[in-house]
Order: C-alpha cells, then structure tokens, then sequence
C-alpha cells in the first residue's frame, strides 16, 4: 500500500533517474513511509489551510459523495470548526453539557438533518448523517455522541422505519405520531435522549430489557433504571427502550417499545455524579423511571418494530462509530500542524525534519487511510435485511473504527511529545475520549469480534454435535 501511495508522490518514479538518486522501487518500506509523510507534512494540508478551514475527512469526489451530502457534510464541519471547537475544553474541564452547542444546532437546523425534507426538515440519509456527525466529533467529541443520541430518535423514527413491514393503520399512525416529535424538535428545538445501557446483556441484544412498561388506560406504566444516560438533565424526552410486559407475562425481547418519555413527567430523576476518563460533556448520569406514565402517543415506533429494525437493520448500531472516525482524523490533524509549527498556543518552532516523526505521520496517515476506506464502505451497505458479508464487515468496521482512534491518538501523543500531554492543547482530551469507543454497547470491540469469528464460522441454525 505504501508503494502505491508513494508511486504517486515521486514524479521520479517510473523514470530515469540521475547518478546517485534511488529510485522509489528500491527504496525501503521506511524511506517509501518518510516520502508519503513528507509530501503529508509539507504540502497536503496547503488547500485546506489556504481556505480557511479544514478539508474534508471524506473528499466528495473520491468518496463520490451526491450534492446534498456534500452540502450537509461541509454545513456540519464549519459548524464544526466554527462553534464546536472554541468551547470544548471548558465541557470536557468542567463536565458539564454543552448546552450553548445544542441551541446553536437548532439554528442551523441540525437537529433536524435527518428529519425529511418534507417534513421540515434537512432529509440526510444515513450515509449523510454518519459522515457529517464525523465531521463534528472532529472538533468535539461529546457533543458529536450527544448529538447522535438526538438524531437517532428522528433517523430510527424515519427512514429507517420506512424499510421495515407495518400494516397500512400501523404505519398511517406511525406517521401521525412522528409528526408531532418533528414538529416539536424544528419549531421549540427539543432535545431526544436515547439512554440504552442497563447495567447487562439487554444492551448487546441478548435478553430483553429490564426496563418494563406496563399497560394500562390510555398508555404505560414504565419502571427501570438506564445508566451512562447521555443528555440526562438536559434531555427534553428521553427514547427510552423497554419491554412491554403485561400482569404475568414472561418478558420477551419482540416486544420491546420505544418511548419518549417528558423529563419532566412524574416519576423521573436523575441521579449520580459524573466524573469519568473521557466524553465528559456527555453527563450521562443514572436515569431512574418509577412508576411513570408515558401515553400511547409517545410511542417512536410501532409495537414490534424496534425488534424487526434490529434484527432486519443491523447497521442503526454503527451510529455511535461516526464520532470517533472524526477523533481518528482530528488526532492526525493535530499531529500534522505540530509538527508543521503552525498549532495555535504553541511556538512556531518546525519539528517536521525528523525522520523518525516523518515516519510515525506515515503510519499514522495509512491507519487513518485504511479505517476511513472500511467505515465508510460499512456506512454504504446499511439496508433492510443485509447479507452475511455486509453485516461481519458492519462488525469489522465499528471495531476498526474504535481501536483505531484510540490507537492513532496514541502515536500522536508519543510522536508529538510531551507538551502534546497538556491540557492547554486539544490532543489530551481527544486521547481521553478516543478510549471510550470500544466499551460502547451494543457493539463493544468484543462483543464485534466474538460476532465476527461465530457468525464466519456458523451459518444460521448450524451447531456442533
């Protein structure tokens, strides 16, 4: 791969070269690294920086992005740059929500990019929205996750809902029913938690929620505890996945509901500290439900089809990767203009002459290469009722994705030093969060390989004897 990259870098290749001069073919895989990092630090970022703001992690030519995308994209990265950027270290040093963030989105009209077009809103598709959040979470983190528990109770209420069976009063009433939380996020710009884990196997798929709804006149008595809820405090409703279990029935994962529920309903709190590693300005504290009533109305999907969507739509899981696809680039962004002498709060002090820096921007460059080209591959394949390859390399990508942030953000702090530890400089805190993705359910990185290496080896109903 790195010949490859390097045959388009040396306009000496393939050609006669002067006494004294190697050519690149016998060159070493390390001297071919140091071209492709000194052609990344000294020429690569120019067009970016000429224009005022960064490039696009994801070239809508190479990556033959359509129009509106790319107009989505770039709205979501000088947003981004623009307003995310400048507050994310006072979030991450205080812990608290980046409120100021959500209130400018509405303005923008970001809480509503995958709501349709139709419907008022920006009408994103899931490609769209996947690879404008990563253009946020390059900037900051915790509001690009936040941002996602948001957009998902439009994308899963939307689209994604469109592609999964409901009978024509289901869906009719479905329509009904999303209406009113669109109309509730565009015009008051009300903010949708989506707290998931519970503390067990719930979250990964493999047993029903503990969380209950009960029937009763007119809607659900809900009973429960999320924990790591993100937005809580700052959540407006709550989509909250539960099981709908009547007086005596055994509990069961087809009949889980998904309900938004007021924050401010009767029976709601939410308690704890939150004082973690990384995604600090995410406060996802401990929701506790107790005895709440949620009215039918609430309900973001029809019965038994969050069940359907994820066993049909596997790829509504991948929607936490965008966030750290864009850490993986901001770390390579910081170690780029570092390096260069051009990062704002530090000397103009060059450090780009090094071999062994150019080296570690190589390798760095070809991880962020490879985890881009795989994701995004990943993102393109999401549909109804996907086939065994598409979903393993669903699981390869979402573990690609968080080992590979954390792993580049890592050699950016070795390659760039110890300055590159303070807090006064964004690449701590990138690290930080970066460690986080591979503990996030429902999709952990064991959990993706466990997956991988069962379902490549059995095929559907297949045991040993």
């Amino acid at each position: 791969m790195l010949l490859g990259l390097a045959k388009g870098l040396d306009p000496t290749y393939g050609a006669l070269q002067p006494m004294g001069r190697t050519s690149i073919t016998g060159r070493s895989t390390k001297q071919i690294a140091a071209l492709l990092a000194h052609s990344v630090g000294y020429g690569m970022t120019e067009a970016a920086e000429n224009d005022g703001h960064d490039a696009p992690i994801f070239a809508p030519n190479a990556f033959r992005l359509t129009p509106l995308q790319s107009e989505l994209i770039d709205k979501a990265r000088r947003f981004g740059r623009r307003v995310l950027a400048p507050r994310a270290a006072r979030y991450d040093r205080e812990a608290i929500f980046p409120t100021e963030n959500f209130r400018d989105m509405h303005g923008e009209g970001l809480l509503a990019i995958c709501i349709p077009k139709e419907e008022g809103g920006l009408g994103a598709d899931f490609v769209t929205y996947c690879t404008a959040a990563a253009e946020l979470g390059r900037y900051c983190g915790a509001t690009a996750l936040s941002w996602n528990m948001h957009v998902c109770s439009t994308l899963w209420s939307g689209s994604l809902a469109d592609d999964l069976p409901m009978t024509p009063s289901e869906r009719a009433m479905h329509g009904e029913r999303r209406r009113e939380h669109y109309r509730r996020i565009l015009d008051h710009g009300a903010l949708y938690a989506q707290p998931f884990s519970e503390g067990g196997a719930a979250a990964a798929g493999v047993v029903a929620f503990g969380t209950e709804a009960r029937p009763v006149a007119g809607g659900f008595l809900v009973n429960g505890k999320k924990i790591f809820a993100s937005l809580s405090g700052a959540a407006d409703y709550y989509g909250v996945l539960c099981t709908e279990r009547a007086e005596g029935a055994a509990a069961n994962r087809r009949n889980t509901l998904y309900l938004a529920i007021p924050a401010r309903a009767e029976g709601v709190s939410v308690v704890g500290d939150w004082d973690p590693l990384g995604m600090r300005g995410t406060v996802s504290r401990t929701l506790l439900l107790k005895d709440v009533f949620v009215p039918e109305q609430e309900m973001l999907m029809p019965r038994g089809v969050y069940f359907e969507a994820a066993t049909r739509w596997p790829h509504m899981f991948l929607t936490l990767s965008p966030t750290y696809m864009g850490l993986a680039q901001a770390a390579y962004d910081f170690t780029v203009r570092y390096l260069r002498g051009e990062m704002p709060g530090t000397p103009p002090v060059k450090r780009r002459m090094y071999p062994t820096k150019q080296i570690a921007v190589a390798e760095m460059q070809v991880m962020l290469e490879q985890t881009k080209a795989l994701w995004f591959q990943a993102i393109s394949e999401a549909c109804p009722n996907p086939t065994k390859q598409q979903v393993l390399r669903a699981y390869a990508a979402q573990y690609t994705v968080m080992e590979n942030a954390n792993a580049i953000a890592a050699k950016a702090l070795r390659t760039c030093g110890g300055q590159a530890m303070l807090k006064s400089l964004a690449l701590e805190r990138i690290y930080r969060d970066s460690r986080c993705g591979s503990l996030m359910l429902p999709w952990t990185a064991e959990i993706c390989l466990d997956r991988i290496g069962r379902e490549a080896l059995y095929e559907p109903g297949e045991k040993d004897d």
